[in-house]
């Protein structure tokens, strides 16, 4: 009872301070980047990361008590960048990639074995493995920051990790009660709405945030007690990850800057495709575009969770995922441009 009143009354603070930043312009979503072009042009507070942030500690603060300090660090910047304080893609990415490496350090945060022979090999090394379990961070965070273009998409995500977390009881491997999961989860569930009807945006605070504390959790949790497939959680987090690295080859292959943004990233290509094709609102094609990627991952977790700790199933499972992403992705992509616009 007693979090359920603290919920309400944190949601009546939020409403208030949404309010407050609309007023005085602070904090807003659209600052005219022609990649936020793309879906429209409406000011919205991007005070869901902020609620993420202290959601997070209100309900696991036993858990990352250890890297409290540097994990309020990262939220820090997410909220500087969000103000345009931190607006250099460069100074942004070494101070994710220092802060990740202390906080994987500090925590101990090793991927002690891949189930790939060679990568295990280079992982045997202390500190090589630190250097991994890094760079797997900082691609998923990222990622999270690029699928977090169309309402709900992010935020719907990691509600799905959240259930998969409950249904298989993977929370009670890190001593965290699983009503506490519950309610984590009814937050993002009412976020979700709060964002699919454009009240308050994630942000990079959100981004940053979310995903690091999901693939903290889950890397966590396999390294210590390795009750599922490594490529289990690579399942439940591909979308964001693969995403990030295709980016990445896609503007390589265009000569272009990978950490420039751009509107051809697969959600952007999904919500051109409803609102040319059906001739339907931004709001519309925003927020279909999201549905139907989160019950794509919706039907792959589905089948991946069946047999969590078979490799070669997950390994299968993957490969679906890569080779649907990319035949949809280019075939968007040539209707996009094939359009005289």
């Amino acid at each position: 009872m007693e979090k359920i009143v603290a919920i309400i009354i944190s949601f009546f603070i939020f409403h208030f301070l949404n309010n407050f930043l609309i007023k005085k312009k602070i904090l807003l979503n659209y600052s005219g980047s022609n990649h936020q072009k793309f879906s429209g042009l409406t000011d919205v507070p991007l005070t869901g990361g902020i609620f993420i942030f202290f959601s997070i500690l209100y309900f696991y603060f036993n858990e990352i008590e250890t890297i409290i300090y540097l994990f309020s660090l990262f939220f820090i910047l997410g909220l500087a960048t969000d103000l345009k304080i931190t607006d250099s893609p460069k100074l942004r990415l070494l101070i994710q990639t220092t802060l990740l490496f202390f906080i994987v350090y500090l925590s101990d945060l090793r991927i002690n074995s891949t189930r790939i022979y060679i990568l295990d090999l280079l992982i045997s090394n202390t500190l090589l493995s630190y250097f991994f379990s890094t760079f797997c961070l900082l691609i998923l965070i990222n990622g999270s920051n690029f699928i977090d273009g169309l309402n709900g998409l992010m935020l719907g995500y990691y509600l799905l990790i959240s259930i998969i977390f409950y249904q298989l009881d993977l929370i009670n491997y890190l001593d965290i009660a699983n009503n506490n999961i519950i309610f984590f989860s009814a937050i993002l569930f009412i976020l979700l709405l709060l964002n699919l009807f454009e009240k308050s945006f994630m942000g990079d605070t959100g981004a940053y945030v979310l995903s690091f504390f999901y693939g903290y959790l889950l890397i966590k949790i396999y390294s210590e007690y390795q009750i599922f497939s490594p490529f289990f959680v690579v399942l439940l987090l591909w979308y964001p990850c693969f995403e990030n690295l295709f980016s990445i080859l896609r503007k390589f292959q265009l000569k272009k800057s990978p950490i420039k943004p751009d509107n051809n990233h697969l959600h952007q290509l999904i919500f051109f495709y409803l609102k040319k094709k059906y001739k339907i609102k931004n709001i519309f094609a925003n927020n279909c575009g999201s549905l139907i990627i989160l019950l794509y991952n919706l039907i792959i977790f589905s089948f991946g969770i069946q047999n969590i700790s078979n490799t070669q199933y997950q390994i299968i499972l993957l490969i679906l995922n890569l080779f649907i992403y990319c035949a949809v992705y280019f075939k968007l992509f040539t209707y996009k441009y094939n359009l005289k616009i």
